[in-house]
């Protein structure tokens, strides 16, 4: 895989990370939109982990 596909990957993950963190703040956050994106922040990692 490329460093450009990795710095995607990455880019994807930090963006979960703060839609995840906003998410959180809210007064009654959506538990089943949490899971989702807690969901692919997760494949993002091991595919991440996986090419480095």
């Amino acid at each position: 895989m490329s460093t450009s596909h990795l710095s995607a990957l990455k880019s994807r993950h930090a963006d979960l990370d703060e839609k995840i963190a906003n998410e959180e703040r809210r007064p009654c956050p959506d538990a089943g939109m949490l899971a989702q994106m807690k969901k692919q922040k997760l494949k993002i990692k091991e595919e991440m982990l996986a090419i480095a």
